[in-house]
């Protein structure tokens, strides 16, 4: 255990005397200490001069913590319900998906049991249908839909929708069914009902007397 260090009697404290071999190093750890507060300093003007913080920025939402804001992607339209160049535009897309993946891969053989037509675009039903099968195609082969996502497509959308549109009595039925012989037909579809047609025609007239007159 160290012994007191008795004051002198006269009050006089004696100068602390330091080897010289020490100053060095002290210097040197003063000047360290200096050179953290400048940088501290400079963080803190830095920190200063930013837009606060948020608590939700190590979640990753955009506009929080700095992250720059980003725009949500648009929500895709049933192709049917687009006009003019937007429809074209739309158009021209699926087609491209149309002849260089679906029915290069998926296309099978051209028979009276799989009609096809080299003029789908003018099928306004068979253009719903793979526009339809298109969306589903981006939605299940993004990497949120997991490793099963595009099984996923091929059972509940792919089967089910290229079986309605080249179904024997479906929309192409009078179309080619010979790859030999390209052949083309919109088939008519059902007119307009009965009560529709009424209505656009006005309210109909009663030819019955008037029973309460009489």
């Amino acid at each position: 255990m160290p012994e007191p260090i008795n004051p002198p009697e006269d009050g006089n404290l004696e100068p602390v005397r330091i080897p010289e071999s020490d100053l060095d190093s002290i210097e040197a750890s003063v000047r360290k200490l200096l050179d953290q507060s400048a940088e501290q300093a400079r963080q803190l003007d830095s920190l200063a001069a930013a837009p606060p913080a948020s608590q939700f920025g190590a979640f990753g939402i955009p506009g929080f913590a700095g992250m720059p804001p980003q725009g949500a992607p648009p929500e895709p339209r049933p192709i049917m319900e687009l006009d003019g160049e937007e429809y074209e535009d739309e158009l021209d897309a699926l087609s491209d998906w149309v002849d260089d993946f679906l029915i290069r891969i998926y296309g099978a053989e051209v028979t009276t049991a799989a009609p096809w037509c080299e003029r789908w675009q003018e099928h306004d039903d068979v253009v719903a249908w793979l526009h339809a099968l298109w969306l589903a195609y981006q939605q299940h082969k993004d990497p949120e839909a997991g490793l099963a996502g595009l099984f996923v497509w091929h059972r509940d959308f792919l089967t089910h929708a290229m079986a309605a549109v080249r179904a024997p009595g479906g929309p192409l039925s009078a179309c080619m069914t010979d790859p030999d012989r390209p052949a083309h037909r919109l088939l008519p579809g059902p007119r307009t009902s009965a009560r529709t047609s009424t209505s656009a025609e006005g309210p109909k007239q009663n030819d019955e007397p008037d029973r309460a007159a009489a």
